[in-house]
């Protein structure tokens, strides 16, 4: 991608004519509610866990670190495309990323709170560089190569790897729905317990796979499911969730009609009481799902395009207004220039700084 840098300019700007509705709109959920970011998060909300004084020093040194230290928010980099998405599609853009440390160069220059990637990754550099950042192993991907084509988390690494090499957190993706879920939540329960036993922290990517979820709309977006799939993710102790962003509700409806069976559990008060349309409902829905902000909800950034910065500008505003702890962005940072890369987290970051975006 060879876009010139963007030259710095306002949130209202970023945000075009949606600018007044999302730095102005009242939730229908109210903020009291929920236990919000802040500076003393961790003494407020994980204090009173169960975590060991290993994993609350670990939780505060990702909170602790980047341009965001010490607010409460979460900045981070996550490289696992090179597996997920092929080495290929993820790298071709920018070639420099085949070198796994340019990869955790761009976190530390990007300012953020740690990066996110695999034990290969971490482990070619971590003598050099696991004082310097917050390291996150992910522990399973959904490799490409297979096939036909796969679609399943399998373990790559164990915690006993993640921790020798001096990570703070391990991360790990379910896919709920899929019809290898429940293996998958047996094997990540069980290695977040292991990894809270040697004092990491845990990151959970609450990801919805079923091809039952695509039928007028694409309801992998939904607020009920990709909710409910949160509160799964808290139910193993997830200490931080990864989720799309929201885009549409009613999945559990939409999959009834279709198929022609019922689906699941939900209740009407979910799409009368507890959500609208707006997309800071939606998102507080998923908010609320984890244990009502007592687990960090960070949204990712997605697919890079021609509009990344206004993209994630918008989707930083509906995360924070929302309670949300931040944003986890991959392609549209390191699918462009070294320095493109390093001021899109920096615009990122400058919402969650500014006192003139508020929690709804």
């Amino acid at each position: 991608m060879t876009a010139t840098l963007a030259a710095p300019q306002s949130i209202e700007a970023w945000l075009g004519h949606e600018a007044e509705d999302l730095l102005t709109y009242q939730a229908k959920v109210s903020r009291d509610l929920l236990h919000l970011p802040g500076p003393d998060f961790v003494d407020r909300v994980f204090v009173q866990s169960d975590r060991n004084p290993q994993v609350l020093r670990n939780l505060q040194l990702l909170y602790s670190t980047g341009r965001l230290a010490n607010t409460g928010y979460l900045s981070i980099l996550p490289v696992d495309q090179g597996i997920e998405h092929s080495a290929a599609a993820s790298f071709a853009p920018n070639p420099i990323y085949f070198d796994s440390e340019n990869i955790v160069k761009l976190a530390i220059e990007g300012g953020c709170n740690a990066v996110a990637t695999t034990l290969g990754v971490l482990g070619s550099v971590s003598r050099k560089y696991a004082h310097k950042i917050p390291f996150i192993v992910k522990i399973n991907h959904n490799e490409l190569l297979t096939y036909p084509n796969q679609f399943d988390q399998v373990l790559f690494a164990s915690v006993e790897q993640a921790w020798n090499l001096g990570a703070a957190a391990i991360g790990a993706t379910i896919y709920f729905g899929s019809p290898e879920s429940t293996r998958q939540i047996q094997e990540i329960s069980q290695a977040f317990a292991h990894a809270h036993e040697l004092g990491m922290a845990t990151i959970l990517w609450c990801y919805l796979r079923n091809s039952a979820f695509k039928q007028d709309k694409d309801y992998h977006l939904a607020a009920d499911l990709t909710g409910q799939a949160n509160h799964l993710g808290v139910t193993i102790e997830a200490d931080i969730i990864k989720q799309k962003l929201p885009e549409l509700n009613n999945g559990y409806g939409a999959v009834a009609d279709a198929t022609g069976h019922s689906y699941g559990k939900t209740d009407k008060r979910v799409y009368s009481e507890l959500t609208t349309d707006h997309p800071i409902d939606l998102t507080r829905y998923q908010v609320l799902n984890c244990y009502a902000g007592r687990a960090g909800l960070i949204n990712s950034g997605g697919a890079s395009g021609k509009n990344d910065f206004a993209e994630a500008v918008r989707t930083a505003v509906i995360n924070k207004r929302a309670g949300g702890t931040g944003l986890i962005s991959g392609r549209k940072a390191f699918q462009r220039p070294f320095e493109e890369g390093v001021k899109l987290f920096h615009t990122i970051q400058d919402v969650y700084l500014s006192p003139d975006v508020t929690i709804a």
